[in-house]
């Protein structure tokens, strides 16, 4: 009998470098809304600051999760730096919930960043899905855009 629990059952994306179409979907959906709120505070319409920020800090919030998730399936289990780096996106989507619009936009533009800096490195090394070495970067350059439009806006 042995000590350590099974592995989750390998799928070909696993350590594919190609994005799956799903991950495409499901991965630009959520981040397009972020430009499209910043269109929307820029023609005018009331709610989409608002609505801007909470979309931004929801999903940072849901990415802390996913980072949470992935580090389970890390090699060794998982390490101090996800736990670090999950509570640090949780806390940056929490504050920014109830930060003034630029003070909220600030923590989130720096959320979105650490994504797009940390998660090719981690799929690099095997604590991610390898794909995300590919999709993070464009993926989070849309979200940066929207939220640095939003953060201008805010501005007056």
């Amino acid at each position: 009998m042995t000590d350590s629990a099974p592995g989750p059952a390998p799928t070909p994306q696993a350590n594919s470098r190609r994005t799956p179409w799903l991950s495409l979907i499901f991965g630009y959906g959520p981040v397009l809304v972020l430009p499209l709120t910043a269109l929307g505070a820029w023609a005018g319409f009331p709610l989409a600051l608002p609505i801007g920020k909470l979309w931004g800090a929801a999903i940072l919030v849901f990415l802390a999760g996913v980072a949470r998730g992935l580090s389970f399936f890390s090699p060794g289990g998982p390490h101090v730096s996800q736990m670090l780096t999950m509570m640090l996106r949780f806390s940056l989507g929490l504050l920014a919930l109830i930060a003034s619009p630029p003070v909220g936009l600030v923590l989130l533009l720096i959320g979105y960043a650490s994504i797009a800096l940390t998660d090719p490195w981690l799929a690099r090394w095997g604590g991610a899905p390898r794909h995300f070495a590919r999709l993070r970067p464009p993926q989070m350059a849309v979200a940066l855009a929207g939220l640095l439009a939003l953060f201008l806006l805010s501005l007056g």
